[in-house]
């Protein structure tokens, strides 16, 4: 393959990487922040608790979601895709 056509189809996996991850994190805070609504109303007590392990799961869900801009940054910059010599 021709150097920049495989420059044009990492530009394309990235913006995919990038934006597949990007709605797949706010699905993913959006269903959890719904259910942790819901658990809080029918027991306020918990709420404290729940909150705790929310906030954690929203950081490791965002954790994924940037791996993946990492590794999107990584095909952009530095691809290995590319022969040098061609």
């Amino acid at each position: 393959m021709e150097a920049s056509n495989v420059l044009g189809l990492v530009a394309l996996a990235c913006g995919l990487i990038v934006g597949l991850g990007a709605i797949g994190a706010s699905i993913g805070i959006a269903l959890m922040g719904g259910k942790f609504l819901e658990s809080s109303a029918r027991q306020p007590e918990l709420m404290n608790d729940l909150q705790t392990k929310m906030f954690i799961l929203a950081g490791l869900i965002d954790a994924a979601f940037l791996i993946g801009v990492a590794i999107a940054l990584l095909f952009a910059f530095a691809n290995p895709f590319v022969v040098a010599g061609a």
